[in-house]
């Protein structure tokens, strides 16, 4: 298979170019720079399957009614060191980030805080709201679900039953934050977006068929489709596979059962048809300070972390990093040499600005 085609913009240029898009969709300026600034962020770290390509799919379900703009998330349930929280449908990176600040400020407050929040559009890449935590000096763990999107198999599965279903946790340090996060499907659903619209190939055993063979084809997932256009995963008849067998299928089970069924946002499905999906997230917030020496359990993470990176590697030229390494690297690099996008993903970008009469840079 030949190698992707990149095209490189420069990293102000592209996020100025998506907040006009999104002001033109009907968002205000300081939402249409939240969700610029998240999903060109989503990018600059390497994990392109929730970055820019995702804005063509999120006009289209903003047009069919399915997010809605200037949406703030509800309180359902408010017990001091624990509340949850409804996006009322809002964009993603609206309500998550309003969430992610509820809990943050409660958790300052308290030592702890769990926030539930459901009816949330596309939140994006959770390890975000794991960095904001860690601004703040808090530890978090998140479990999200995506209610209505049945798009894994399960461990010895060929038919879809979870969501993708990603997990995130945040660890402050005063050298940098340790940010795990990652979707307990093989590759996220994004993944196979980007290597249908030209980008990065899937390892082969990313999907499963109805027949239950191996697969790295994404039009296993989303059925015939056009060279640049929308995806529309309920056109294929495979799956995407749960990572690490029986775990990740176990710990995708987990995150439906706590972002899903415990927030009553409701699970991947059982569904008779599709349409609106919305995310759902459990999160968990803690204050180091609050649990005794704060600097004691500064000083044994670093040495741990340091001790855990003084492993003699496989590969001489690839040393055993900590979680968030990779993305600080991406982004130093990225900062400097643009965002690489395909030129279908590019396209289809084009395609969507110039449906609400915007021109490309």
């Amino acid at each position: 298979m030949a190698e992707p085609e990149y095209i490189y913009i420069p990293v102000a240029e592209l996020e100025g170019f998506i907040t006009r898009i999104f002001c033109a969709a009907g968002c205000d300026a300081t939402e249409a720079a939240r969700l610029s600034n998240h999903l060109v962020g989503a990018n600059l770290a390497g994990h392109d399957s929730h970055g820019v390509v995702r804005v063509p799919r999120y006009i289209e379900w903003q047009k069919a009614g399915y997010v809605l703009a200037g949406r703030r998330a509800e309180v359902v349930m408010d017990g001091g060191a624990f509340a949850l929280l409804d996006g009322q449908f809002g964009f993603g990176q609206t309500v998550a980030q309003q969430a992610t600040e509820f809990g943050i400020a409660r958790a300052v407050e308290h030592g702890s805080c769990i926030i539930g929040l459901r009816n949330a559009g596309h939140i994006g890449r959770t390890g975000d709201y794991a960095e904001m935590a860690a601004k703040a000096g808090l530890i978090s763990i998140h479990f999200v679900n995506v209610a209505g999107s049945v798009l894994v198999a399960p461990f010895g599965g060929r038919e879809r039953r979870f969501s993708t279903a990603p997990f995130s946790v945040g660890v402050p340090l005063p050298s940098g934050p340790v940010i795990l996060d990652f979707a307990t499907s093989l590759v996220a659903e994004g993944k196979v977006l980007v290597a249908s619209n030209g980008g990065k190939a899937l390892p082969p055993d990313a999907l499963v068929t109805a027949e239950g063979e191996l697969s790295g084809d994404p039009h296993t997932l989303y059925g015939d489709y056009p060279e640049v256009g929308p995806r529309n995963a309920a056109l294929g008849t495979g799956a995407i596979r749960a990572f690490g067998e029986h775990k990740g299928s176990g710990l995708a089970l987990m995150c439906e059962l706590l972002a899903g069924a415990l927030t009553g946002g409701g699970t991947s499905g059982p569904i008779k048809e599709r349409g609106r999906i919305c995310n759902g997230m459990l999160s968990i917030y803690l204050s180091p300070k609050h649990f005794g020496d704060e600097a004691a359990f500064q000083r044994a993470a670093a040495d741990y972390i340091a001790w855990v990176k003084s492993c003699g590697p496989i590969d001489p030229d690839a040393p055993v990093l900590a979680p968030g390494e990779p993305e600080n690297r991406r982004r130093a690099e990225r900062t400097v040499s643009g965002i690489p996008l395909t030129r279908e993903a590019w396209q289809g970008i084009l395609n969507a600005a110039a449906g609400l009469g915007i021109n490309g840079p």
